[in-house]
C-alpha cells in the first residue's frame, strides 16, 4: 500500500511537507543522556514504554544504552517490536480473547515475551494458549497501587494469583506489575512523591506475603516519567517503565520538577504545520487539527513564536489567536508541541528526524494505528 512520505533524507526542514511529526535528534539524544545520568550508580534497570514511540528504531537505541527490553500496551505493539528486532517485550497489560492469546503465545516462540494478569480465569486461558503453542510464558500479577485501573488488590488477592500461576505448567511467575499512572501528572513534587510512597507500601505488603508463602518475586516493574526516580530509590522496584521522557509534551511540561531529582527533560517532538489562512490580524489557521495532534490532555503549544496561542482544533484546522505584534503569513511553517505525545505519535506513519535543520533519517512508526 502506498504511503506518502512528507520528507526525504537531506531535505531542509523548511521544505518538509505538513502536517508531519518532527523529532529533534539532538534534544532526543540529550534526553537519553539525562535518563542515563540520573540512574548512574543505582541498582535499577530500565524497560522503557514503547507505547510512547511505537517505533523499533527508537527501542533498539534504548536497548543499546542498557535497557533490558521494552514495554507495550497490547499484542499488536509487541508484534511490531519483535518484527523490528526487539528481543524482550513485556505487555504491561492484560491480554484477553482467544485470538490475542494465540498471537501472544506464538510471539513467545520468537522473543522473550511476558504479560500481566489480574484474574484467575485469564491465568487458565494463558496457560492453555501457551500449552497449545508449545511455549512457557512469563506472567506478572498486576497490583492496584492506587491508580484504580487494572490490577488486583495488594496482599492476599495478589498472592492468590501468584500461587495460581506457579501451579500452571506452561506459565512462570515473573513478578509484579505495579504502575501508579495516576501519579504521573500530579503537578507538585510532593504530591507525586507521596503517591509513590503509598504505592511502594502496597507492593511491599504483597512481596512480604509472597516471601512468607515461599514464592520468589524476582521483579517489581512500574514507574513513569513523572515519578521514576522515586521508584528507583525506593528499594522496592527493580524495573522502570518511563516512556515519555524521550519526547515530553505540554502536559508533562506543566509538572513541577524542582527538588524532585528528576531531570527536566526537554521537548524533542513537534508537529510541523503550515499557516493556511490569515483571515484577520488576530487569527491564523494552520493545517494541523485533530487528525494531526491529540488534544485529550490540552491543546498543542506554539513554540519559537511569542504571541501565538493555539486555541481551537477541528478535523483539519487549528486556530491560533495572535497578538498584534506577530508577523505571520500564509505559507509560514511552525512547530507545535503536542498536548499528549503518545496518541499524537499514533497518528503518523513516520518520524521525520532532524538535526541541524536538515532531515537526517526517517523512522517508521510500525506499531501505530493498530487497535487489536
Amino acid at each position: 500500500m502506498y504511503r506518502y512520505r512528507p520528507a526525504e533524507i537531506g531535505m531542509p526542514l523548511s521544505e518538509v511537507d505538513t502536517p508531519s511529526l518532527i523529532l529533534d535528534l539532538d534534544a532526543f539524544e540529550r534526553n537519553l543522556d539525562r535518563m542515563d545520568a540520573s540512574l548512574a550508580g543505582k541498582n535499577i534497570r530500565i524497560r522503557p514504554h514503547a507505547k510512547s514511540h511505537k517505533c523499533p528504531e527508537i527501542a533498539k537505541r534504548q536497548i543499546a544504552r542498557g535497557a533490558v527490553g521494552v514495554c507495550c500496551q497490547k499484542v499488536s505493539e509487541a508484534e511490531a517490536m519483535v518484527d523490528g528486532g526487539v528481543p524482550d517485550v513485556l505487555v504491561a497489560n492484560e491480554v484477553v480473547g482467544a485470538v490475542k492469546l494465540q498471537r501472544l503465545a506464538a510471539l513467545a516462540r520468537r522473543a522473550r515475551v511476558a504479560a500481566c494478569v489480574d484474574d484467575a480465569g485469564n491465568i487458565a486461558q494463558l496457560d492453555a494458549a501457551a500449552r497449545a503453542a508449545g511455549v512457557r510464558l512469563d506472567v506478572l500479577v498486576e497490583v492496584n497501587v492506587g491508580a484504580n485501573r487494572c490490577g488486583v488488590e495488594p496482599g492476599e488477592p495478589a498472592a492468590a494469583l501468584a500461587k495460581a500461576i506457579v501451579a500452571c505448567r506452561n506459565l512462570r511467575f515473573a513478578g509484579l506489575q505495579a504502575y501508579q499512572g495516576g501519579a504521573q501528572h500530579l503537578r507538585k513534587v510532593e504530591e507525586r512523591r507521596a503517591a509513590i510512597e503509598k504505592a511502594c507500601a502496597r507492593v511491599k505488603q504483597t512481596t512480604d506475603l509472597l516471601a512468607k508463602t515461599g514464592i520468589a518475586c524476582e521483579k517489581v516493574t512500574g514507574a513513569g516519567t513523572g515519578t521514576y526516580l522515586f521508584e528507583a530509590t525506593s528499594g522496592v522496584y527493580h524495573e522502570l517503565q518511563a516512556g515519555s521522557y524521550i519526547f515530553m509534551d505540554v502536559d508533562y511540561g506543566k509538572n513541577e520538577w524542582t527538588e524532585s531529582g528528576i531531570p527536566r527533560f526537554e521537548h524533542s517532538l513537534f508537529v510541523w504545520t503550515t499557516v493556511m489562512s490569515r483571515p484577520t490580524p488576530e487569527r491564523a489557521v494552520v493545517d494541523a487539527g485533530l487528525k494531526a495532534s491529540s488534544v485529550d490532555s490540552g491543546m498543542p503549544r506554539v513554540t519559537e513564536l511569542e504571541g501565538a496561542e493555539y486555541v481551537k482544533a477541528s478535523d483539519e484546522h487549528g486556530v491560533l489567536n495572535l497578538s498584534g505584534s506577530v508577523r505571520l503569513a500564509v505559507g509560514d511553517k511552525l512547530k507545535l508541541i503536542p498536548g499528549h505525545c503518545d496518541p499524537t505519535v499514533n497518528l503518523y506513519d513516520n518520524f521525520v528526524c532532524v538535526r541541524g535543520g536538515k532531515v537526517e533519517a526517517i523512522w517508521p512508526i510500525t506499531a501505530r494505528g493498530a487497535v487489536w
